[in-house]
């Protein structure tokens, strides 16, 4: 993986663009430090599962919808009234 000074990156995107296609991931670094990776279009689909869902999708989907639990408060239930007939 090539790595590439913020200021080369932005100077010369293009070459940066071409390069992460035709060579794979790309590293910018800011000052020495790695700061972010440019990767092709098809390797961040794979990376990130599929496409997008859409919001019926989500809402149909049998996964949670979030990664935490809501506590319930508990409710005392009393038996309803019985009528003589």
């Amino acid at each position: 993986m090539k790595s590439w000074p913020v200021q080369d990156a932005k100077a010369r995107f293009s070459d940066l663009l071409a390069t992460t296609v035709k060579e794979g991931p790309q590293m910018v670094t800011r000052r020495g430090v790695d700061m972010a990776v440019m990767v092709p279009i098809d390797e961040w689909k794979r990376l990130t599962g599929s496409a997008p869902r859409t919001l019926k999708e989500l809402l149909l989907a049998d996964a949670p919808r979030f990664d935490f639990e809501i506590p319930r408060i508990p409710f005392n239930r009393r038996e309803p009234p019985r009528f003589e007939d």
